[in-house]
């Protein structure tokens, strides 16, 4: 068979969604993290990398970690130096809209080809084990006495947690504009400040905290789910009379002027790796949703998402 013809023979294949493993067993896959280590971009992406290499469909993964304004650096990275790459991916998820929308960077996610949204998780709000507050009520009668001393630690600019803290502030009568946030660049440093005393209140995906709830070294108060969340013993914020719901979710894009044929084998080194052991063990360690979505689904979604974020952020005074 001449090259060409078995070329086009595997481009076919993967367009019918049957491209063989052996076509996929020396591909290394280039893992833009647009967050410093240790928070949920971070463990999204490396839970990922694991699943593509027992799922067959990746012979290695390497990472490149780089934090700061809600992924907005790492996505400029990613744009300049992966075009056409059909091997790059990089995480992202609600919290890069947000920041996009507050921040404006040059480069946009739009840019950018979608390949598939993996899991939703909600927000918990957390204290320091010593905290002079016990429960969200405290938080929540310091902060109508005085907004400023009240220190809300978390993600960027622009992140799900920084939405919650502002419609917070808004849902007791206190203006969203007079809440004092204090941005981190990775869920690390989130962590760190709060298990410092550093924050009165921090907030991100349950299984960034996870190990310091359990062990008692932060004390859980709110979740900002409709409804409890299972396997979590968090209360909401709506059933402490605090109207505020909202979710976080994480997903993948590949770079800028791929084909659509390699758009399509992508999707199903992602989805083929979403099946494996590694990936459904890291779903309930984390305490992660799944929610795979591909396709014109996954572009609609993110459009509508785009949206509705900005939409929210406007009604809390961040834009």
């Amino acid at each position: 068979m001449r090259r060409d013809t078995f070329l086009k023979s595997l481009a076919a294949l993967a367009a019918a969604g049957a491209l063989p493993n052996a076509a996929w067993a020396n591909v290394s896959i280039k893992m833009m993290i647009p967050a410093n280590p240790g928070g949920g971009w971070d463990g999204t992406g490396r839970a990922l990398g694991e699943a593509l290499r027992e799922a067959g469909t990746a012979s290695s993964v390497t990472f490149e970690n780089k934090g700061g304004a809600a992924g907005a650096i790492g996505l400029a990275q990613f744009y300049n130096a992966s075009k056409g790459d059909p091997n790059a991916l990089m995480v992202m998820g609600a919290v890069m809209l947000g920041g996009i929308i507050t921040g404006k960077p040059p480069v946009s996610i739009t840019q950018l080809t979608p390949i598939a949204r993996l899991t939703t998780e909600y927000n918990v709000f957390v204290l320091p084990a010593d905290s002079p507050f016990k429960t969200m009520k405290d938080v929540v009668e310091q902060l109508k006495k005085d907004p400023g001393s009240v220190k809300w630690g978390g993600g960027s600019r622009g992140s799900t947690e920084h939405i919650a803290a502002a419609q917070i502030a808004q849902s007791v009568g206190v203006p969203a504009s007079k809440i004092n946030y204090v941005p981190f660049r990775g869920g690390g440093e989130a962590t760190a400040a709060i298990l410092g005393g550093n924050v009165s209140v921090g907030g991100s995906g349950y299984s960034e905290f996870q190990q310091y709830i359990e062990s008692g070294k932060m004390r859980a108060i709110a979740v900002t789910s409709g409804q409890r969340v299972k396997g979590i013993d968090v209360p909401t914020l709506k059933e402490q009379g605090i109207d505020v719901e909202i979710g976080n979710w994480r997903g993948v894009f590949g770079a800028a002027g791929i084909t659509q044929a390699q758009r399509d084998e992508l999707t199903q080194r992602i989805v083929k790796a979403t099946q494996s052991k590694a990936w459904q063990e890291a779903l309930v360690k984390n305490n992660w949703t799944p929610a795979l979505l591909t396709g014109k689904a996954f572009d609609e979604f993110v459009d509508k998402d785009f949206s509705s974020l900005r939409a929210t952020m406007v009604r809390a005074g961040m834009v």
